[in-house]
């Protein structure tokens, strides 16, 4: 059970409502990012991220599979996350969790909203054999905001992804030895991560910033500005102007996130 102290939950809206956060940083402010690629080595590609405290890793394993029916021509894509138990006291062993079910979730449509990847690349025979991507996010130490933090992580993972050139001979598939290709990626996103406190919409909370807010909001947002997707979490309403207001705050921040790439 996740229990803040309620001297911390009034000295965080005491600060919020006066326009300051306990780290010194404006209210859309992001804190220090930095990214590194290809750190797995057994990985076709990876990531790790630093946001502030938070540090997430990402790996990305390909294997030759089959299509989905209504989809015979495109490769597939599953994001998968563990919250692992050394990165916070609350994480707990074990099957995934709803947080971990809904990190994933929003991770992933974030990629296929924005048509990130150009999937229909993936495919080796149609019908039979494509590409499949498995996205596997683990959340190393959790300091808050893990959803901007793992978009930044699967995005710059996949950049960094390359694949065997696969040929079909006699009606199986071969992959090269020397030969690869990298991601066909169609596109770049970022996540904005906003949560309600005092009335007044935060981005990128810290720990304790998300322990006392009211309500969260997930903007995904391309390189060239359009919302590709959004996710409503926390147990309160949010207003239109919240999230009017976070809309245009996201769109005015992707161009600094995605520098960070």
């Amino acid at each position: 059970m996740d229990i803040i102290p309620e001297i911390t939950r009034q000295s965080i809206a005491d600060l919020i409502e006066n326009d300051k956060r306990e780290d010194g940083r404006s209210l859309t402010e992001y804190r220090d990012i930095s990214i590194e690629t290809d750190v797995i080595s057994k990985a076709e590609g990876s990531a790790r991220v630093k946001l502030g405290g938070t540090q997430v890793i990402v790996g990305i394993k390909p294997q030759i599979g089959s299509p989905f029916p209504d989809t015979p021509d495109l490769g597939v894509l599953m994001a998968n996350c563990e919250m692992l138990p050394m990165a916070d006291p609350t994480f707990e062993p074990g099957p995934p969790s709803e947080d971990s079910i809904e990190l994933a979730r929003v991770v992933d449509r974030g990629i296929r909203e924005s048509e990130l990847i150009d999937l229909d690349k993936l495919c080796i025979e149609e019908g039979k054999h494509v590409w499949m991507l498995f996205v596997d996010l683990h959340i190393i130490d959790n300091c808050g905001n893990l959803f901007d933090a793992c978009e930044l992580a699967v995005m710059a993972a996949l950049k960094s992804t390359k694949l065997p050139v696969a040929s079909i001979v006699d009606d199986e598939v071969v992959l090269s030895e020397d030969e690869t290709f990298d991601l066909p990626i169609n596109n770049e996103l970022a996540l904005c991560t906003f949560v309600k406190i005092a009335d007044k919409m935060v981005i990128d909370p810290t720990l304790d910033e998300e322990r006392v807010a009211s309500a969260r909001l997930n903007v995904g947002v391309t390189k060239d500005g359009h919302i590709c997707s959004m996710q409503k979490g926390g147990k309160e309403p949010l207003a239109k102007d919240d999230i009017l207001y976070c809309v245009n705050t996201a769109v005015s921040k992707v161009k600094e996130l995605i520098e960070n790439l």
